[in-house]
Parts: C-alpha cells; structure tokens; sequence
C-alpha cells in the first residue's frame, strides 16, 4: 500500500495541492502551475488557531457562472436585518427573470414590505422585492444598469452594493442560479505569516502561499483601467509605499487621470489620484477607507488580498488583470483580426487598410469600451512610417521615462512624435505632450568626443530648449542631435532604421516603437 506519511498538503491561491515532505516555494509553485513572475514576492501563511469574524460587511455569493462580492450598506434598515440573519435560506435559487436593467433571483417568502410606484437605482444595487406585494413571492433584485422601475420592493430600497466580479453579474441568464452565500472573513484563522523572494524556502504541512494579484477592472472606470494597464504591463505591482491602509505604486506619478468612480475604497481596492501632488500614483486598499473626490476606483482584487497585506516597501507583486487589455497599436491589421475574432470584437479598418498595415490608433481607445460596443476601428500606417528605436535603459533611466511619457509609449507600444524642422541633416522633434513639466530631464549620459550618426538625443534642463527630441544623420563631433551643446544633451538610444527618415519634412509625424516590443 502507497505510503503518504512522508506527504504534506499545502494551499496556493486557494487550491490545496500534496507535496513531498521537504518541498520548497519553487516546487509548489511548479507543481501548481501558479501566477508567478521572477523576482516578485511570494507570501506564506502557517495558521495557528481560529478566530471568528461576526458582523461581516461582505458576502461572497457563488453561482453558477462564477463568484461576486457584495458589501452591505453602513446605515441599519431591515432589509439589511433580514439579510443578516437569513442570507443563508437565499442558497441554491433560481433566476426568475432578466432584463438589460436587472436580474432576480427567487421567489421565497419573506417578511418584507413593499410600496407602490417607480423608484431610481443605481447599476449594481441590491434590493428585497415583494412580487404584486406578496411576501411570499419576494425575490432578491440585482440591477445591472442605473434605471427606474417598479419592483415592489420595501421602503428603504436597496441595502447592499456589489463590489466586485461585476462581470459575473452581467453574465448571468435565466438558465442560471445562486448556489451559496457566504460572509466574506479575509483572515479567518490567525497565524504567522512572511513574505519572500527566497524560492528555497521550505514548506510545512498546512501552510497557504499567495503567489499573485488577480485584478478586476472596474466597468465604470475605462479610462482608469487603461491606466492601471499601463502601470502593471510588465504584469508586476512595484510597491514604492506602505501604510497602514494601503500600498502604492508610484511609477506614473505626474500622470493627469481622469475622475470617474466615486465609491468607497474597501479594502481590496485599488484606487488612482487623479489630482494634485500624487497625481497617478496606484494604490490597492488594504483596509477600508471612505470615498473622496481626489481618488478614482478602477478596479478590485478579486484573488490574493492577503499578499498585498503582507508584502513591505520595496518588494514587488505579480498580478493579473480581468479583462485583460486590449491594444491593437503595434501590430499588423491581419494579427488583430484573429487576436479579436477570438473575443467577438468587430473590427474596421481606416488609413492604410492592407492587411501587413502598422496599427497606431485604436477607436474607442480604451479596453471596456471596447467590449461595450463590441468592435474598434483601426487607423493603419504603412510599415514604412514605423520606425524601430532602441532604447538604453540603464544608461539613460531617467531621460527614458520621460521621453516614454511624452510620447505616451508608457501607455502604448507605438510612439508619436511630431517633426518640428529638419536642417543640415538633423531632424528634430517635439512631443505633443509636455512631460517636461512633471518629469526631470536632468544631465544623464552626456556625450563625449562625439556623436554617432542615429543616435537619439533629448535636451536637457540645462538648456531653454528641455524635452526637444533630435537625430543627425551624420556624426558630430560639434552638436549633440538637438542642436545643443553636449553638456545640454542626453542620449537615450539610437534609430535601427534611419533611412525611413529620408523623407521627413516639417509637420510630419513619425511613428516609433521599440526593437525589443516589436520582436515579440
């Protein structure tokens, strides 16, 4: 008979696996095929006794489309009495009925009142209903889309919100039905927990492992999202601070971030400052905190809270996102017709319409509108106006990340950069965008002896001209690729196809993207 003695169980993100006795964070990460990117944080619990949460805000309901969460109202009322004290009769009902505007679930009795006459919601409220006033044809009501109706429903209308796996709930059809409710407890036993990049750390028997972040995008934030994918494209969250309440991410700071969801920030939460000093810094609550008008809610984490909770300034965290992002930009009109057919999206060709034509624009530009409206419109370039630079990271950082942002290639593969003149060889440039107001261009790889035909110059603040962007066909050992003197100009990287340059003129726009994104 097999002996298993020499065996431990393990939990990661959720699922329990078994592994030899001895086993480290490396094999159970390879064993489960887990989320997990080189050199980000992985967090382990080891639980130690029981403790008991009461009073829960949070509900996790399971149907059979998948899980949502939702939060309770702060203010008292029966109905949110009645779910308190019976949330667990609502198991395995029925949908009864759907509409654009809502869905409801039932019918069972209840002891709920009803009034008369149509009352507004807001998209994804939750409410008792009283069929035709009838207690015991009550049903639970979850809107989909702010609307006025007539439900049937108590006084106090709706006692709850849903706060995450929103997408679930516009999914679901009357073929479906909830299967279980239960209070949402995101530390149900205490223990001792850590968080490490140490893969050779070893495991005992019971322990739960975090390895990432799963992320929701939140439907009523498109542009925040697009923000949110743009911060953690390299699929990583960079914790730059710690508090007691949450943890952010500072790599876009300076970034303007349009204000779209005013809602409260509970813990899993992830949130952007869309003003003032902080402006683009992305935080995930790790605690409850109320709304405020400086701080746009754009997604939730639907997975992994207990990482965030764990991990300390410094470290960084592996995340997905759901949806994930939508940008066609940098890739051929061909490539993104089967990348979409996949997802139902239509598509419309605009510009260079053959199929081997560049994609620089997409219409609507974000990924929920996207999948709102279910198609894009695509504006093509002939290959010949993209052209391939590379970039010198670890020469120039800080030159680099302004020239992405100017450029808007921290949010896009495909960079734009207008012709200002051409003379004697050079071509310069100016970004349509002015992060040289929010970024320092301060002296970073200044050349010496001479300037190499190709090679990518940028103004810096020692001159009047800061953020100009230049390249000189020939070499130089007078002028940097800007005009300016060499101590005034920082090369960042070089042009791979200069003869694509041959025929810009003033007012031109030339089209750039990375060799490295584009050999992908």
């Amino acid at each position: 008979m097999f002996d298993t003695s020499d065996e431990i169980k393990v939990e990661i993100n959720g699922y329990e696996i078994e592994l030899q006795e001895g086993s480290t964070l490396e094999d159970a990460i390879r064993v489960s095929n887990a989320p997990y990117r080189k050199g980000t944080v992985v967090g382990i619990l080891v639980e130690r006794g029981d403790l008991k949460a009461e009073g829960s805000l949070e509900y996790t309901v399971r149907t059979s489309k998948g899980d949502f969460k939702i939060e309770l109202d702060e203010t008292p009322s029966p109905s949110k009495q009645r779910w308190v004290s019976s949330y667990g009769e609502y198991s395995d009902l029925p949908v009864r009925w759907v509409s654009k505007d809502a869905i409801a679930f039932g019918p069972f009795v209840s002891d709920t009142s009803s009034v008369r006459g149509n009352m507004e919601f807001k998209a994804f409220e939750i409410m008792f209903a009283a069929g035709g006033g009838d207690p015991g044809n009550t049903h639970l009501i979850f809107t989909r889309d702010k609307h006025v109706a007539e439900y049937g429903g108590p006084e106090e209308g709706a006692f709850a919100k849903v706060i995450s796996g929103k997408h679930i709930l516009l999914e679901l059809g009357k073929n479906d039905r909830v299967l279980d409710i239960e209070p949402f407890i995101e530390w149900e036993q205490v223990g001792e927990h850590i968080s490490t990049t140490d893969l050779s750390t070893r495991l005992e028997d019971g322990a739960k492992i975090f390895t990432y972040l799963e992320i929701e995008v939140d439907p009523e934030a498109p542009e925040g999202a697009e923000h949110l994918y743009a911060v953690t494209r390299d699929g990583v969250f960079n914790i730059d601070f710690v508090s007691t309440s949450f943890i952010s991410d500072h790599r876009f700071q300076g970034e303007l971030v349009t204000y779209e969801n005013f809602e409260p920030r509970s813990a899993g939460s992830v949130f952007v400052r869309t003003v003032g000093y902080g402006s683009g810094k992305l935080f995930i609550a790790t605690d409850d905190r109320t709304s405020t008008i400086m701080h746009s809610v754009v997604g939730h984490v639907v997975r992994g809270l207990q990482l965030a909770k764990m991990a300390k300034t410094g470290q960084k965290i592996t995340v997905e996102k759901s949806p994930p992002s939508i940008m066609l930009p940098g890739i051929s009109h061909l490539e993104a017709e089967t990348e979409m057919a996949g997802m139902g999206v239509e598509i419309a060709r605009e510009g260079y319409v053959e199929d081997d034509g560049f994609i620089v624009r997409q219409t609507p530009e974000t990924t929920i509108d996207i999948l709102r409206e279910g198609k894009v419109t695509l504006t093509g370039v002939d290959p010949q106006h993209l052209v391939k630079v590379e970039l010198y990271d670890e020469l120039a950082p800080k030159t680099i990340d302004f020239f992405r942002h100017a450029t808007e290639m921290q949010y896009k593969p495909v960079g734009v950069l207008p012709v200002l003149m051409t003379y004697d060889n050079t071509y310069i440039f100016k970004a349509e965008k002015e992060a040289e107001k929010y970024k320092e261009i301060l002296p970073e790889n200044t050349p010496r002896g001479k300037v190499s035909a190709a090679e990518i110059g940028v103004t810096n603040q020692a001159a009047k001209r800061a953020g100009m962007v230049g390249v000189k066909a020939e070499d130089s050992d007078l002028f940097g690729p800007t005009g300016e003197k060499f101590t005034n100009t920082n090369i960042i990287g070089k042009i791979l196809e200069m003869d694509k340059l041959a025929n810009l003129k003033d007012g031109d726009v030339m089209y750039v993207i990375e060799s490295s994104l584009e050999e992908e």
